[in-house]
């Protein structure tokens, strides 16, 4: 019985490799799965095909099979009853009883009914099915074990007829000896369906001694398809995309570090932190491709999953060092104060609990099971790097509309236009972000319908990762933009700018700024003259000998005459309030030295 096995494993690994010569996305299938069909998504062309494999040490009995692609299962199996309240009730499988219900062919005994309401017939379709006995592949295998060796499987393809048919199903019972091949042409969603049958003649339906056992298989489905590789055809075009999204980061990062490297002297602490987050960036894509590559060359295994981990944990530092970066843009660090002081590291202990919480959960997605797992665990993991996200967003918010506002009141136009263009960035993703959340919503609001995979399958890689990644990749070189290196950075940050506008010019005008001193003075000189009024000056009370007016030209208007003497009489009226003053101050003087 040992001997079996061993020799058994070896035929299967046998089986395997010459099922896939060609690697290609495999899903296994046995008679204990709850789905009685395997589908997968397929890039089609001249070399793509299906390959359905089965287990010789476990398959034995007959099965019911059908291969096609989902736009033609509505020719699968025929309907028996119709109800307005639930979906119409269908016979899939031709069986003796079917027959006699007129529902197919006794020749088709075995295989799954074919039925068109149109008069579609089968070869002008996708629809292939057959009747397929796996007893030689036991029998086959068990000579093999005695002689020693393994058995030579032989591939089978559909679709080697002369016919006009791609596919065509064979006529009576197919005899199982090596994988059964299914030619794919056009791109779409494709179902292999086993259903076991037992068949009983109908001369011994009567004897209950000729009951047969139940059959039981397993076995291995390979989708071929345009690429080479293991992955599944809805995962494959992220490996084309990180390819694409770390050439784009390596591309704008070069032009950032010749930048920081042209200006070099000038460059501010947040365009350190920038400089940080692309090289980070940079990795993150490489690692993201890396990841995939493998898994198509690979597939799962215990390397794949320690990859994951690494890939999780880059995702969650690029999420807390953006959030971080985010933060202390918008509290203005070098572009309105020059530091932050110890709100710094409170910015800084919130991006590493942001960071830790984002690692434990995307190990607990990956680790937990979603069925099985209680809601209380799923909330530990959730709640808080719900509490850390919310705390950055309205941090941010908060800050954001401090620092404009501060801007404005100060009237530093250019410093507040960058803020507000941060502002309209992030209002652009937030926009972004609804709408693709209300796109998301109502695909997903579809995924328990019957023909959801088959609908959703190209898109589905876009909408859960594509498009987060694409809006990041916008909205982080747009503010990187906005504070990218240049040669008047530190003049921007140690400056405050001169207004332009007649209406603001007294705010930063230093001409202006002295006469309001001048008149602030004057106004004091005015509330001590009013504390007590001066005596009345004599009318030939001279202060100062201005001269003889009759030495002055003959030709001089009265009106000059006139501004004269007042100019004059101002002169006297101001000697004498300082001297009345003087006097004040010294009597107020001898009086304390007394």
């Amino acid at each position: 019985m040992r001997q079996y096995s061993s020799h058994g494993r070896l035929a299967l690994l046998a089986l395997l490799s010459a099922a896939s010569a060609v690697a290609g996305y495999e899903v296994t299938f046995a008679d204990s799965d709850y789905s009685r069909q395997v589908c997968s998504g397929m890039w089609g062309d001249s070399n793509t095909y299906i390959n359905v494999t089965f287990d010789p040490r476990t398959s034995y009995g007959q099965v019911a099979m059908a291969i096609y692609e989902w736009k033609d299962v509505k020719y699968l199996g025929a309907v028996t009853s119709e109800s307005d309240d639930s979906l119409p009730q269908k016979t899939y499988v031709c069986t003796t009883d079917a027959v006699t219900s007129g529902l197919c062919l006794y020749q088709d005994i075995g295989k799954f009914i074919y039925s068109s309401d149109d008069g579609t017939p089968m070869n002008q379709t996708s629809f292939w099915t057959a009747s397929v006995t796996l007893d030689q592949v036991v029998s086959s295998h068990k000579q093999q074990d005695k002689r020693g060796g393994i058995a030579s499987i032989q591939t089978h393809p559909i679709a080697r007829q002369e016919s006009e048919t791609l596919n065509p199903s064979p006529a009576g019972t197919l005899t199982y000896t090596g994988p059964i091949q299914y030619q794919v042409r056009k791109t779409g969603y494709y179902c292999v369906a086993i259903v076991p049958v037992t068949i009983i003649p109908p001369t011994t339906r009567q004897v209950s001694s000729d009951t047969p056992s139940h059959p039981t298989y397993s076995g291995v489905v390979l989708f071929q398809n345009t690429f080479d590789g293991q992955l599944p055809a809805a995962d494959y075009p992220k490996v084309n995309f990180y390819l694409s999204m770390f050439f784009a980061y390596a591309l704008l990062g070069c032009a950032w570090a010749w930048l920081c490297y042209r200006h070099m002297t000038e460059l501010l602490p947040i365009q350190y932190y920038l400089s940080g987050l692309v090289a980070f960036m940079i990795v993150e894509m490489a690692a993201n491709w890396v990841y995939y590559r493998y898994l198509n060359a690979h597939g799962k295994n215990t390397a794949s999953i320690v990859f994951l981990f690494v890939v999780a944990i880059l995702d969650a530092g690029r999420n807390a060092l953006s959030f971080f970066m985010l933060l202390v843009v918008s509290l203005g660090l070098s572009v309105v104060r020059e530091t932050l002081g110890r709100t710094m590291i409170k910015c800084q202990t919130l991006a590493a609990a942001h960071f830790v919480f984002g690692v434990l959960y995307a190990v607990g997605i990956v680790e937990l099971s979603l069925e099985s797992t209680s809601a209380l665990v799923l909330l530990l993991f959730v709640i808080p790097l719900a509490f850390t996200l919310s705390g950055f967003l309205m941090w941010i918010l908060h800050s954001l509309t401090g620092t404009m506002n501060q801007l404005a009141a100060r009237k530093q136009r250019y410093k507040l236009k960058m803020f507000q263009r941060l502002y309209y960035i992030l209002l652009g993703a937030v926009v972004v972000i609804a709408i693709f959340f209300v796109v998301s919503s109502y695909s997903f609001s579809d995924r328990l319908a019957e023909d959801y995979a088959a609908k959703s399958w190209r898109a589905r890689w876009w909408l859960l990762d594509g498009y987060l990644a694409l809006l990041f990749f916008v909205a982080f070189w747009s503010i990187a933009y906005l504070w990218r290196p240049t040669e008047n950075n530190r003049r921007l940050a140690m400056s405050d700018e001169i207004a332009q506008e007649d209406e603001d010019a007294e705010d930063y005008d230093l001409e202006a700024l002295q006469d309001r001193t001048a008149a602030r003075e004057d106004d004091e000189i005015t509330l001590v003259n009013n504390r007590r009024e001066p005596d009345p000056l004599a009318e030939n009370h001279v202060v100062f000998e201005i001269g003889d007016e009759d030495a002055g030209s003959d030709d001089e208007s009265d009106a000059t005459k006139k501004r004269r003497g007042g100019e004059r009489k101002s002169v006297e009226e101001l000697e004498g309030s300082t001297d009345e003053r003087e006097g004040l101050m010294g009597g107020r003087s001898r009086n304390r030295n007394d």
